[in-house]
């Protein structure tokens, strides 16, 4: 059996932490998105970060992991939490439909802005789980030197 070592686990929550910002920014960015990379009129769908333990057992290290980005597709039956997408009519949009209206990212500001501030502080609090442990450390080599 492997050691588990302190700041291996809060360097992997920082790893997963800042991949969840990274996502959160990336849906911010493309709040007003009205089309996929292709051109076609499909709004951006709202990413979000799956984590999942890692375990020594089973050959993982122990710590967070970031299983996937996925998107938070309103349209899938079996996401029942995902925010819907926006529609705002604006008849002279170039993506608007027949009935002047035009469909926007599921992305809401608000609740970006609130994971951005969670993700912001598990990370703050992962890296005074570091400092901690180091200080831990260093009396320990004083008391036995």
């Amino acid at each position: 059996m492997s050691s588990i070592n302190p700041i291996d686990i809060s360097a992997s929550a920082l790893v997963a932490q800042r991949t969840r910002i990274n996502t959160i920014a990336n849906n911010l960015a493309n709040i007003s998105t009205t089309e996929n990379a292709a051109g076609e009129n499909k709004p951006y769908v709202r990413q979000r970060v799956i984590f999942q333990p890692g375990i020594p057992e089973l050959g993982s290290k122990a710590g967070v992991h970031v299983a996937e980005i996925n998107e938070d597709n309103p349209n899938d039956p079996l996401n029942l939490g995902a925010e819907p997408f926006r529609l705002r009519y604006e008849p002279g949009h170039p993506d608007a439909n027949d009935q002047g209206y035009v469909l926007y990212p599921n992305v809401d500001m608000t609740r970006e802005f609130v994971n951005a501030l969670e993700a912001a502080r598990a990370y703050q609090a992962n890296v005074q789980a570091i400092e901690v442990f180091k200080a831990m450390n260093n009396q320990v080599i004083q008391l036995y030197s």
